[in-house]
Protein backbone atom coordinates (compact mmCIF):
# COMPACT_ATOMS: atom_id res chain seq x y z
CA UNK A 1 0.00 0.00 0.00
CA UNK A 2 1.23 3.33 -0.41
CA UNK A 3 2.37 5.48 1.85
CA UNK A 4 2.41 9.37 0.20
CA UNK A 5 0.84 10.28 -2.75
CA UNK A 6 0.80 13.93 -3.97
CA UNK A 7 -2.99 15.34 -3.97
CA UNK A 8 -4.90 17.85 -6.52
CA UNK A 9 -3.56 20.83 -4.64
CA UNK A 10 0.23 19.41 -4.46
CA UNK A 11 0.14 18.77 -0.68
CA UNK A 12 1.11 15.36 0.71
CA UNK A 13 -2.07 12.91 1.19
CA UNK A 14 -0.89 10.39 3.60
CA UNK A 15 -1.78 6.54 3.58
CA UNK A 16 -1.03 4.18 6.57
CA UNK A 17 1.38 2.26 6.18
CA UNK A 18 0.68 -1.63 5.95
CA UNK A 19 2.59 -4.66 6.55
CA UNK A 20 2.78 -8.68 7.97
CA UNK A 21 -0.96 -8.05 8.80
CA UNK A 22 -0.42 -4.87 10.72
CA UNK A 23 -1.02 -0.74 10.28
CA UNK A 24 1.05 2.04 11.49
CA UNK A 25 0.66 5.51 10.63
CA UNK A 26 3.96 6.00 8.37
CA UNK A 27 6.93 3.92 7.45
CA UNK A 28 9.27 5.25 10.30
CA UNK A 29 6.99 3.59 13.05
CA UNK A 30 7.92 -0.18 11.41
CA UNK A 31 11.59 0.38 11.69
CA UNK A 32 11.11 1.26 15.56
CA UNK A 33 8.93 -1.63 16.13
CA UNK A 34 9.13 -5.20 17.11
CA UNK A 35 5.19 -6.18 16.79
CA UNK A 36 4.94 -8.88 19.54
CA UNK A 37 7.60 -7.30 22.56
CA UNK A 38 6.26 -3.56 21.46
CA UNK A 39 2.57 -4.99 22.07
CA UNK A 40 3.65 -6.59 25.46
CA UNK A 41 5.68 -3.15 26.23
CA UNK A 42 2.47 -1.66 25.46
CA UNK A 43 0.18 -3.50 27.72
CA UNK A 44 2.14 -3.29 30.45
CA UNK A 45 2.38 0.34 30.10
CA UNK A 46 -1.10 0.86 29.60
CA UNK A 47 -1.77 -1.03 32.63
CA UNK A 48 0.32 0.57 35.15
CA UNK A 49 -0.85 3.57 33.87
CA UNK A 50 -4.10 2.83 34.15
CA UNK A 51 -3.68 1.95 37.92
CA UNK A 52 -2.17 5.04 38.17
CA UNK A 53 -5.32 6.79 37.02
CA UNK A 54 -7.23 5.02 38.79
CA UNK A 55 -5.66 5.85 42.37
CA UNK A 56 -5.06 8.95 41.12
CA UNK A 57 -8.83 9.47 40.75
CA UNK A 58 -8.96 8.08 44.73
CA UNK A 59 -6.38 10.54 45.83
CA UNK A 60 -7.77 13.69 43.70
CA UNK A 61 -10.93 12.30 43.71
CA UNK A 62 -13.19 15.24 44.55
CA UNK A 63 -11.07 17.25 41.83
CA UNK A 64 -11.42 15.44 38.85
CA UNK A 65 -15.24 15.55 39.24
CA UNK A 66 -17.63 18.85 38.00
CA UNK A 67 -18.23 20.69 40.71
CA UNK A 68 -21.68 21.63 39.04
CA UNK A 69 -23.06 18.22 38.07
CA UNK A 70 -26.69 20.10 37.49
CA UNK A 71 -24.86 22.59 34.96
CA UNK A 72 -23.29 19.93 32.95
CA UNK A 73 -26.18 17.73 32.47
CA UNK A 74 -28.99 19.05 30.62
CA UNK A 75 -32.26 16.79 29.22
CA UNK A 76 -31.87 16.81 25.28
CA UNK A 77 -34.85 18.32 22.92
CA UNK A 78 -34.44 15.65 20.26
CA UNK A 79 -36.80 15.98 17.18
CA UNK A 80 -37.31 13.89 14.04
CA UNK A 81 -34.53 14.22 11.68
CA UNK A 82 -35.42 16.90 9.03
CA UNK A 83 -34.35 17.17 5.48
CA UNK A 84 -32.70 20.34 5.17
CA UNK A 85 -31.39 20.65 9.45
CA UNK A 86 -28.58 20.07 11.16
CA UNK A 87 -29.12 18.80 15.12
CA UNK A 88 -26.77 17.40 16.77
CA UNK A 89 -26.93 15.99 20.53
CA UNK A 90 -23.83 15.37 22.46
CA UNK A 91 -24.04 12.14 24.54
CA UNK A 92 -20.44 12.13 25.95
CA UNK A 93 -16.90 11.38 25.10
CA UNK A 94 -16.88 11.41 21.35
CA UNK A 95 -20.46 9.76 20.76
CA UNK A 96 -23.07 11.98 19.16
CA UNK A 97 -26.46 11.91 17.90
CA UNK A 98 -26.01 13.72 13.98
CA UNK A 99 -29.51 14.19 12.72
CA UNK A 100 -28.55 15.15 9.11
CA UNK A 101 -30.47 15.04 5.29
CA UNK A 102 -33.16 13.19 7.42
CA UNK A 103 -31.21 10.71 9.12
CA UNK A 104 -30.37 9.65 12.61
CA UNK A 105 -26.03 9.61 12.58
CA UNK A 106 -24.08 8.06 15.48
CA UNK A 107 -20.66 8.59 15.97
CA UNK A 108 -18.09 6.30 18.46
CA UNK A 109 -21.08 4.70 20.86
CA UNK A 110 -20.30 4.36 24.57
CA UNK A 111 -23.00 4.55 26.86
CA UNK A 112 -21.71 2.72 29.82
CA UNK A 113 -18.27 2.33 31.64
CA UNK A 114 -14.82 2.62 29.72
CA UNK A 115 -13.14 -0.36 31.56
CA UNK A 116 -13.67 -1.50 35.20
CA UNK A 117 -11.09 1.12 36.39
CA UNK A 118 -12.57 3.90 34.00
CA UNK A 119 -16.14 3.85 35.06
CA UNK A 120 -18.26 7.32 33.41
CA UNK A 121 -18.01 10.19 35.37
CA UNK A 122 -21.21 11.84 34.48
CA UNK A 123 -24.33 9.39 32.94
CA UNK A 124 -24.68 9.15 28.73
CA UNK A 125 -27.27 12.41 27.86
CA UNK A 126 -29.22 9.77 26.49
CA UNK A 127 -29.28 6.86 27.75
CA UNK A 128 -29.03 3.77 24.64
CA UNK A 129 -32.76 2.41 25.06
CA UNK A 130 -33.96 6.03 24.12
CA UNK A 131 -32.26 6.47 21.04
CA UNK A 132 -33.85 6.77 17.94
CA UNK A 133 -34.16 4.99 15.22
CA UNK A 134 -29.89 5.05 13.92
CA UNK A 135 -29.49 4.86 10.31
CA UNK A 136 -25.67 5.37 10.13
CA UNK A 137 -23.32 4.63 12.83
CA UNK A 138 -19.61 5.84 12.07
CA UNK A 139 -16.57 4.45 13.91
CA UNK A 140 -13.26 5.83 14.26
CA UNK A 141 -11.72 2.81 15.64
CA UNK A 142 -11.79 -0.36 17.74
CA UNK A 143 -10.91 1.14 21.32
CA UNK A 144 -12.99 0.19 23.80
CA UNK A 145 -14.03 3.69 24.52
CA UNK A 146 -15.12 3.92 20.77
CA UNK A 147 -16.85 0.69 19.61
CA UNK A 148 -18.79 -0.78 22.92
CA UNK A 149 -19.90 -3.84 21.87
CA UNK A 150 -23.13 -3.73 24.68
CA UNK A 151 -24.29 -0.65 22.92
CA UNK A 152 -24.07 -1.74 19.49
CA UNK A 153 -25.63 -4.94 20.48
CA UNK A 154 -28.64 -2.98 22.08
CA UNK A 155 -28.64 -0.74 18.97
CA UNK A 156 -28.91 -3.66 16.38
CA UNK A 157 -32.36 -4.84 18.11
CA UNK A 158 -33.44 -1.46 17.98
CA UNK A 159 -32.38 0.00 14.36
CA UNK A 160 -32.29 -3.66 12.55
CA UNK A 161 -31.52 -2.15 9.40
CA UNK A 162 -28.76 0.17 10.60
CA UNK A 163 -25.65 0.63 8.75
CA UNK A 164 -22.09 0.68 10.04
CA UNK A 165 -19.18 2.60 8.88
CA UNK A 166 -15.90 1.10 10.52
CA UNK A 167 -12.27 1.15 9.56
CA UNK A 168 -10.82 -1.79 7.50
CA UNK A 169 -10.24 -4.96 9.58
CA UNK A 170 -13.41 -4.36 12.02
CA UNK A 171 -15.77 -5.76 10.44
CA UNK A 172 -14.75 -9.54 12.15
CA UNK A 173 -16.21 -7.79 15.33
CA UNK A 174 -19.40 -6.61 14.05
CA UNK A 175 -19.90 -10.15 12.66
CA UNK A 176 -19.33 -11.84 15.44
CA UNK A 177 -21.82 -9.63 17.08
CA UNK A 178 -24.41 -10.79 14.92
CA UNK A 179 -24.51 -7.88 12.50
CA UNK A 180 -24.89 -8.85 8.56
CA UNK A 181 -21.71 -8.29 5.94
CA UNK A 182 -24.09 -5.88 3.98
CA UNK A 183 -24.69 -3.96 7.24
CA UNK A 184 -21.17 -3.15 7.23
CA UNK A 185 -18.85 -0.86 4.91
CA UNK A 186 -14.55 -0.95 5.80
CA UNK A 187 -13.25 2.03 5.02
CA UNK A 188 -9.70 2.99 4.19
CA UNK A 189 -7.89 6.05 3.89
CA UNK A 190 -9.31 8.50 1.38
CA UNK A 191 -12.27 5.85 0.74
CA UNK A 192 -15.76 7.59 -0.09
CA UNK A 193 -19.15 5.98 0.28
CA UNK A 194 -22.50 7.15 -1.03
CA UNK A 195 -25.28 6.36 0.93
CA UNK A 196 -28.94 8.20 0.70
CA UNK A 197 -27.94 11.57 0.30
CA UNK A 198 -24.92 11.32 2.42
CA UNK A 199 -21.74 10.85 1.43
CA UNK A 200 -19.30 9.20 4.03
CA UNK A 201 -15.06 9.88 3.60
CA UNK A 202 -12.65 7.94 5.30
CA UNK A 203 -9.78 10.00 6.38
CA UNK A 204 -6.51 9.57 8.21
CA UNK A 205 -6.06 10.48 12.07
CA UNK A 206 -2.74 9.30 14.11
CA UNK A 207 -3.24 6.88 16.37
CA UNK A 208 -3.01 3.19 16.85
CA UNK A 209 -5.97 0.16 17.57
CA UNK A 210 -6.03 -2.86 20.11
CA UNK A 211 -8.89 -4.68 21.30
CA UNK A 212 -7.35 -7.72 22.39
CA UNK A 213 -3.73 -9.32 23.41
CA UNK A 214 -1.95 -9.42 20.53
CA UNK A 215 -4.05 -7.58 17.96
CA UNK A 216 -2.33 -4.21 18.22
CA UNK A 217 -3.09 -2.41 14.66
CA UNK A 218 -4.44 -4.92 13.04
CA UNK A 219 -7.62 -2.79 11.93
CA UNK A 220 -6.91 0.91 11.02
CA UNK A 221 -8.20 3.95 12.58
CA UNK A 222 -9.57 7.14 11.05
CA UNK A 223 -11.70 10.14 10.78
CA UNK A 224 -15.00 10.62 9.37
CA UNK A 225 -16.73 13.32 6.44
CA UNK A 226 -20.11 13.40 6.59
CA UNK A 227 -21.95 15.34 3.54
CA UNK A 228 -25.12 16.24 3.07
CA UNK A 229 -25.80 18.63 -0.27
CA UNK A 230 -26.30 21.63 2.13
CA UNK A 231 -23.47 20.93 5.08
CA UNK A 232 -19.94 19.47 5.89
CA UNK A 233 -18.66 18.26 8.91
CA UNK A 234 -15.88 16.79 9.84
CA UNK A 235 -15.34 13.73 12.71
CA UNK A 236 -11.33 13.57 14.07
CA UNK A 237 -11.86 10.63 15.98
CA UNK A 238 -8.36 9.82 17.94
CA UNK A 239 -5.82 11.52 17.20
CA UNK A 240 -2.14 13.61 17.59
CA UNK A 241 -1.63 16.49 15.81
CA UNK A 242 0.02 16.49 12.08
CA UNK A 243 -0.34 17.10 8.66
CA UNK A 244 -3.44 15.76 7.88
CA UNK A 245 -5.62 18.59 8.95
CA UNK A 246 -3.99 20.83 6.21
CA UNK A 247 -4.74 18.37 3.64
CA UNK A 248 -8.11 17.31 4.12
CA UNK A 249 -9.12 21.20 4.26
CA UNK A 250 -7.72 21.36 0.96
CA UNK A 251 -9.03 18.45 -0.54
CA UNK A 252 -12.28 18.84 1.06
CA UNK A 253 -13.02 22.63 2.52
CA UNK A 254 -14.92 24.75 3.07
CA UNK A 255 -15.56 22.56 6.55
CA UNK A 256 -19.13 23.64 8.35
CA UNK A 257 -18.29 21.97 11.52
CA UNK A 258 -15.46 19.55 13.54
CA UNK A 259 -15.83 17.87 16.05
CA UNK A 260 -12.46 17.72 17.90
CA UNK A 261 -11.20 15.65 20.86
CA UNK A 262 -9.49 17.98 23.37
CA UNK A 263 -8.64 15.70 26.19
CA UNK A 264 -6.49 14.21 28.20
CA UNK A 265 -4.31 17.03 28.05
CA UNK A 266 -2.22 15.62 30.66
CA UNK A 267 0.50 14.05 30.74
CA UNK A 268 1.88 15.00 27.41
CA UNK A 269 4.98 13.14 27.51
CA UNK A 270 2.87 10.14 27.20
CA UNK A 271 0.25 11.16 25.31
CA UNK A 272 1.22 13.64 22.84
CA UNK A 273 1.48 10.54 19.86
CA UNK A 274 -1.97 9.80 20.20
CA UNK A 275 -3.96 12.77 21.63
CA UNK A 276 -4.39 16.21 20.78
CA UNK A 277 -4.37 18.42 23.83
CA UNK A 278 -6.57 22.08 23.83
CA UNK A 279 -4.06 24.16 22.08
CA UNK A 280 -3.48 21.45 19.41
CA UNK A 281 -7.47 21.21 18.90
CA UNK A 282 -7.57 24.80 18.40
CA UNK A 283 -4.63 24.74 15.68
CA UNK A 284 -6.08 22.08 13.63
CA UNK A 285 -9.65 23.64 13.85
CA UNK A 286 -7.73 26.63 12.35
CA UNK A 287 -6.28 24.17 9.78
CA UNK A 288 -9.61 22.52 8.83
CA UNK A 289 -10.58 25.94 8.21
CA UNK A 290 -13.87 24.92 9.94
CA UNK A 291 -16.66 27.69 10.81
CA UNK A 292 -17.62 26.12 14.19
CA UNK A 293 -15.37 23.49 16.47
CA UNK A 294 -17.03 21.44 18.62
CA UNK A 295 -14.98 19.81 21.51
CA UNK A 296 -15.39 15.91 22.41
CA UNK A 297 -13.31 13.45 24.50
CA UNK A 298 -13.16 14.66 27.54
CA UNK A 299 -15.31 14.84 31.38
CA UNK A 300 -16.97 11.90 30.60
CA UNK A 301 -13.94 9.36 32.28
CA UNK A 302 -10.52 9.58 34.05
CA UNK A 303 -8.13 9.58 31.08
CA UNK A 304 -4.77 11.10 31.96
CA UNK A 305 -4.16 13.98 35.16
CA UNK A 306 -6.57 16.13 34.21
CA UNK A 307 -9.57 17.82 36.45
CA UNK A 308 -12.39 17.75 35.10
CA UNK A 309 -13.16 21.23 33.48
CA UNK A 310 -9.03 21.40 32.45
CA UNK A 311 -9.41 20.74 28.85
CA UNK A 312 -12.40 23.02 28.76
CA UNK A 313 -10.76 25.90 30.41
CA UNK A 314 -7.44 25.41 28.29
CA UNK A 315 -9.23 25.50 24.65
CA UNK A 316 -11.63 28.43 26.50
CA UNK A 317 -8.02 30.38 27.08
CA UNK A 318 -6.03 29.51 23.65
CA UNK A 319 -9.40 30.39 21.82
CA UNK A 320 -9.05 33.74 23.38
CA UNK A 321 -5.53 34.38 23.04
CA UNK A 322 -5.10 33.84 19.16
CA UNK A 323 -8.95 34.41 17.81
CA UNK A 324 -10.29 37.67 17.20
CA UNK A 325 -12.83 37.88 20.48
CA UNK A 326 -15.86 39.31 18.65
CA UNK A 327 -15.79 35.68 16.81
CA UNK A 328 -14.48 33.46 19.70
CA UNK A 329 -17.75 32.51 22.17
CA UNK A 330 -19.60 32.30 18.34
CA UNK A 331 -17.39 29.71 17.05
CA UNK A 332 -16.23 27.72 20.06
CA UNK A 333 -19.55 25.27 20.52
CA UNK A 334 -18.89 23.81 24.38
CA UNK A 335 -21.38 21.57 24.53
CA UNK A 336 -23.47 19.87 27.55
CA UNK A 337 -24.20 16.52 28.55
CA UNK A 338 -27.79 15.44 27.01
CA UNK A 339 -27.42 18.86 24.95
CA UNK A 340 -29.15 19.46 21.48
CA UNK A 341 -28.11 22.45 19.23
CA UNK A 342 -29.56 23.54 16.07
CA UNK A 343 -26.04 23.91 14.16
CA UNK A 344 -28.19 24.30 11.00
CA UNK A 345 -29.15 27.89 12.53
CA UNK A 346 -26.00 29.10 14.10
CA UNK A 347 -24.34 28.25 10.90
CA UNK A 348 -26.90 29.98 8.92
CA UNK A 349 -25.88 33.05 10.91
CA UNK A 350 -22.15 32.62 10.32
CA UNK A 351 -20.25 35.83 9.13
CA UNK A 352 -17.61 33.63 7.34
CA UNK A 353 -14.27 31.94 7.56
CA UNK A 354 -11.86 32.89 10.75
CA UNK A 355 -8.83 34.64 9.63
CA UNK A 356 -5.96 34.69 12.56
CA UNK A 357 -2.45 34.50 13.36
CA UNK A 358 -1.64 31.83 15.27
CA UNK A 359 1.91 30.15 15.96
CA UNK A 360 2.20 26.47 15.93
CA UNK A 361 0.66 24.29 18.29
CA UNK A 362 3.73 23.29 19.92
CA UNK A 363 4.30 26.80 21.02
CA UNK A 364 1.18 27.66 22.05
CA UNK A 365 1.01 26.00 25.30
CA UNK A 366 -1.99 26.00 27.58
CA UNK A 367 -1.97 28.34 29.85
CA UNK A 368 -2.45 27.15 33.61
CA UNK A 369 -5.33 28.20 34.93
CA UNK A 370 -6.29 28.91 38.82
CA UNK A 371 -8.95 27.19 40.74
CA UNK A 372 -10.90 30.47 40.82
CA UNK A 373 -11.66 30.79 37.04
CA UNK A 374 -15.37 30.60 35.70
CA UNK A 375 -16.26 28.53 32.87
Amino acid sequence: MPDLQVTKLNNLRRYPYYTKGRYYNHLYELKTEQPRLDTMICLLRSFIGEVRMFLHSLWRGDERLPKDRDFWQVAPQLTPPVPTDLQVTWIGHSTFLIQLAGKNILTDPIFGNATVLFPRILPPGISVADLPVIDYIVISHNHLDHMDYRALLVIKQASPAVQLLVPKGDQRHLLNWGFRPEQVIEGYWWEQYKLDELQFSFLPAYHWSQRRLFDKNKSLWGSWLIESPQRRLYFAGDTAYAGHFKTIAEEFGPIDLAFLPIAPCEPRKYLHTAHINAAEAGQAFLDLGAQLLVPMHWGTFHFGSDAFETPIRQIKRWWNKYLPHDLALSRLQIMRFGETSDFGRVLDQSPGMLQASVPHYSNAVAVPTSSSEQR
